[in-house]
């Protein structure tokens, strides 16, 4: 068998070795367009007109002063704190100033058997004033009164838990927005990058044209890729323009402020599960809600038990009572009496229950079954609670071996394309293979901005539960 020699070889490669050494000189004239630079994934877009700058911090400041579910929640919390008052679980005596004044226009017919004929009068007047001041105080009624008042501290605090978890909610949903404003935009950053890869191809395309080694339908192709990549953006666009309208909604801003966001996405690490479940026991709003309502149903019970006790209450009151009555006879005479009484009265009332049609015993059987509804509850929402921290503990792990995939993804990405691009610029590939390696690191940079922000979710979800994620007490309300 005869091998062709070397020389042979070389000799049957100049034909391509001619075509390509054009190509390679116009590749390194100047002006000549260079392997685009991704950079940081999450830099400002430039496509993007210039903002004030938001933080994270800031917007959850704002969002806690200005947030209307929060403020809503706020107001029902000082209805609460109002209730808890002395007076309102009826320790306090109750004083009342009552007025009277009555005039009365009669016609009166009297007769007498020591008369024989009746006295007539048209138009008597007759004029009644009263006024008074009474006290009523309940000095007993089986400790109603005291078991009433830990009833009203008890819902203050279960509407103090109620509020702090509207808090907490708010803040995750900003949190959430605000991240999904930092997505979308690293995601209008991946897609200028690939415009810039677009259009690199479009200017070696048009070199290769001029010399005459591609043909112009490629050259056609590569701009209606670039084309078709440009809508994306415009599309990319409007998503980032939505998420900032949502987030501008939370904090209760005009939709049209416009900003940039200056926090990136930066994911922890080190979430321990013992420690998340630890913090549901010990801080979680909902949990310590339902823990309250166990209480509350003790205290109606408790206060049904009390009303079987005799009450006792006392009474006084200093009155004037003035009476001018313009239509009595004296005799056959119509004359006028006035009468007028001042002075104290004071008393000692005493009630006893003894049957009220077995209603007592209803409301006794009633107040334990809503003990046991309510332990039942606490019961379901603790459950609930450690269920969701271990769905999200689970999808936390995942999403953050995801991360680390797709991180160390996105570097053989983007050298792929660095490589393919300069391959491409000496003719040794396709257009279709450049096009495949730009999608494909187009794809991994969305990939990984979801790697990112879902990681951060299943973050935030876990902080949410364990309590942690709001350090501080909410703003006064405005």
């Amino acid at each position: 068998m005869l091998f062709p020699s070397p020389i042979a070889s070389f000799r049957s490669l100049l034909p391509t070795v001619a075509l390509l050494l054009p190509l390679a000189a116009a590749a390194q004239q100047p002006g000549t367009p260079r392997t685009p630079n991704p950079g940081a994934q999450l830099d400002k877009p430039q496509t993007v007109a210039p903002a004030p700058a938001l933080s994270l911090e800031e917007a959850v400041r704002i969002g806690l002063e200005n947030n209307y579910g929060i403020r809503i929640a706020q107001r029902d919390e000082q209805i609460a704190s109002n209730n808890v008052t002395r007076g309102n679980a009826g320790q306090l005596p109750t004083v009342n100033g009552n007025l009277t004044r009555t005039f009365t226009l009669n016609n009166v017919r009297q007769e007498s058997s020591s008369r024989p004929e009746p006295s007539v009068a048209s138009g008597a007047r007759s004029n009644l004033f009263n006024t008074n001041v009474a006290l009523t105080w309940t000095v007993f009624d089986g400790l109603g009164m005291f078991i009433a008042y830990d009833r009203l501290r008890a819902l203050e605090a279960q509407q103090k838990q109620v509020t702090r978890n509207t808090v907490e909610q708010t803040v995750a949903s900003i949190t959430d927005a605000y991240y999904t404003v930092v997505r979308e935009s690293g995601r209008i950053r991946a897609f200028e990058e690939a415009l810039k890869v677009g259009q690199a191809r479009i200017d070696l395309t048009q070199a290769q044209v001029d010399v005459g080694v591609a043909a112009k339908v490629e050259l056609l192709t590569a701009q209606v890729d670039f084309n078709a990549d440009r809508a994306l953006l415009i599309q990319q666009q409007e998503a980032l323009a939505t998420a900032k309208v949502n987030l501008n909604n939370l904090l209760a801003r005009a939709p049209e402020t416009d900003l940039a966001p200056s926090d990136s996405i930066v994911v922890r690490q080190d979430l321990r599960k013992d420690e998340v479940v630890a913090g549901i026991l010990q801080r979680n709003p909902q949990l310590q809600q339902a823990r309250l309502g166990v209480d509350v149903a003790g205290y109606d019970r408790r206060l049904v038990t009390a009303s079987r006790f005799p009450q006792v209450g006392v009474q006084g009151g200093y009155g004037l009572n003035r009476n001018v009555n313009g239509a009595a006879f004296f005799g056959n005479t119509l004359v006028t009496n006035t009468g007028r009484t001042l002075g104290f009265n004071y008393g000692v009332v005493a009630s006893v229950p003894i049957f009220d049609g077995f209603n007592r015993r209803r409301l006794e059987q009633n107040a334990r079954i809503a003990i046991e509804q309510s332990q039942l509850q606490l019961q379901q929402t603790e459950l609930d609670l450690t269920s969701q921290a271990q769905q999200a503990f689970l999808q936390y792990q995942n999403r953050l071996q995801t991360l680390a995939l797709e991180e160390d993804n996105i570097r053989l990405a983007r050298q792929n394309v660095a490589i393919t691009l300069e391959r491409y610029r000496l003719g040794l590939l396709t257009p279709l293979v450049l096009r495949e390696a730009q999608r494909n690191q187009l794809d991994a940079e969305n990939r990984l901005l979801d790697a990112r922000f879902l990681a951060k979710q299943a973050e935030v979800v876990l902080r949410q539960l364990s309590g942690t994620l709001v350090q501080q007490a909410p703003v006064e309300a405005k």
